[in-house]
């Protein structure tokens, strides 16, 4: 089987996995405990925490570490909007973020926020002047994914930030970095970006935890009490080796990140120019996107069905998010571009990893022309 979801989850690198197997052995203390066993662990975390920050050019206390980037964007969207809700109670964001981010918009519009959603060009695009231009004197918030999760869709994120900053320089500017960081450059001070989310185990790292940037300066409204772990911003005693772990997995991506990119940009294009000779197929990527995924419709047939055929042929795919892959509606995303419900239901995302090769890409290839065929003689029998 040929693994064709990194987007999704990627298989950790084994100097991560040597990594957490050691220090789960090793430093099993509670790193808040007094003891000396305790004392080593909280100094792993702050070693982490150096680690990350320094791969992001910003400070060590303004990294904080969650569950997961679901928790990261959740703290950062709805904290600020109860922390600074004297400001305003209006908020901006766009119609194709990731679930986690564009439901706490929706939980906080049932809970009296004002949300202003805003609309992608067909390619995907978010204008950043319709975005400064959704700005007024009582928005608290702006959240703006940086890659696309679904499609690969780079958004520009520094023209967003200046204009958002020229309209009201109180407004706090978040960004869902996950699907960005390790394929493109990031920049959050040129961005002015005021929080960041992260996801390792998208980075070859692990699972269960995540990673918050919190400009200095700025707080949040705690969304989990009990303690008075990482600043009292997050409470929960801190996964020690999957921090650590994960610290290791962000810096090694940043590093090889040019090298991933020279990889996998060749590869992206290949495939991009097969697609194109498919008459079945519209392909929903832009060619100046991300350079690990590759989105494609099926119109008249349904994603999960294809993907299906693809399994039987030895490639795993997706048809969106992990997170609502199994939900049967249209795509959110590709209906809000201007997509018809049935390109927007036949939906396939490829995403790329540093281990695949030439070889690999046409195996896909020759696997997408035998699903075609024999769909297509399927559904010729069926009628």
């Amino acid at each position: 089987m040929l693994y064709w979801d990194y987007a999704a989850a990627t298989p950790p690198y084994e100097e991560v996995v040597q990594t957490m197997e050691q220090i789960m052995k090793l430093h099993y203390a509670n790193p808040s405990s007094l003891h000396r066993a305790g004392s080593e662990a909280g100094k792993l975390i702050r070693r982490s925490r150096e680690v990350c920050a320094a791969a992001l050019s910003v400070q060590p206390q303004e990294i904080l570490f969650t569950s997961g980037a679901t928790e990261s964007n959740n703290l950062a969207i709805k904290g600020a909007a109860l922390q600074y809700q004297t400001r305003g109670r209006h908020l901006v964001t766009t119609k194709i973020e990731h679930p986690s981010v564009y439901e706490s918009f929706l939980q906080l519009q049932r809970m009296g926020w004002e949300v202003t959603f805003v609309a992608p060009d067909s390619t995907g695009v978010v204008d950043p002047e319709r975005v400064a231009a959704a700005v007024r004197c009582d928005t608290v918030l702006v959240s703006v994914m940086h890659v696309n999760n679904e499609i690969g869709t780079i958004q520009p994120l520094k023209e967003m930030g200046k204009l958002i900053k020229a309209v009201n320089p109180r407004t706090l500017f978040h960004v869902d970095g996950v699907q960005g960081y390790g394929k493109l450059a990031v920049d959050l001070k040129d961005w002015q970006v005021d929080l960041y989310s992260l996801s390792p185990h998208k980075l070859r790292g692990p699972r269960g935890v995540g990673l918050l940037y919190i400009k200095e300066g700025i707080k949040l409204f705690p969304l989990l009490t009990g303690g008075s772990h990482e600043e009292g911003q997050r409470a929960g005693t801190e996964n020690v080796p999957a921090i650590v772990a994960s610290s290791k997995a962000i810096r090694m991506s940043g590093e090889q990140r040019e090298t991933f990119v020279a990889q996998l940009v060749p590869l992206r294009d290949r495939l991009l120019r097969f697609l194109r000779t498919v008459p079945e197929f519209v392909i929903n990527s832009r060619e100046d996107g991300a350079p690990h995924i590759v989105h494609f419709s099926y119109p008249g047939m349904k994603g999960e069905v294809f993907a299906r055929k693809l399994e039987e042929l030895g490639m795993a795919v997706s048809t969106r998010s992990a997170c609502s892959s199994r939900l049967a509606e249209p795509s959110r995303v590709l209906l809000s571009m201007g997509k018809d419900v049935s390109s927007a239901s036949g939906g396939i995302r490829i995403s790329l990893g540093d281990s695949h090769t030439d070889e690999d890409v046409a195996a896909l290839e020759q696997a997408l022309t035998t699903a075609v065929q024999a769909l297509k003689i399927a559904e010729g029998g069926m009628k």
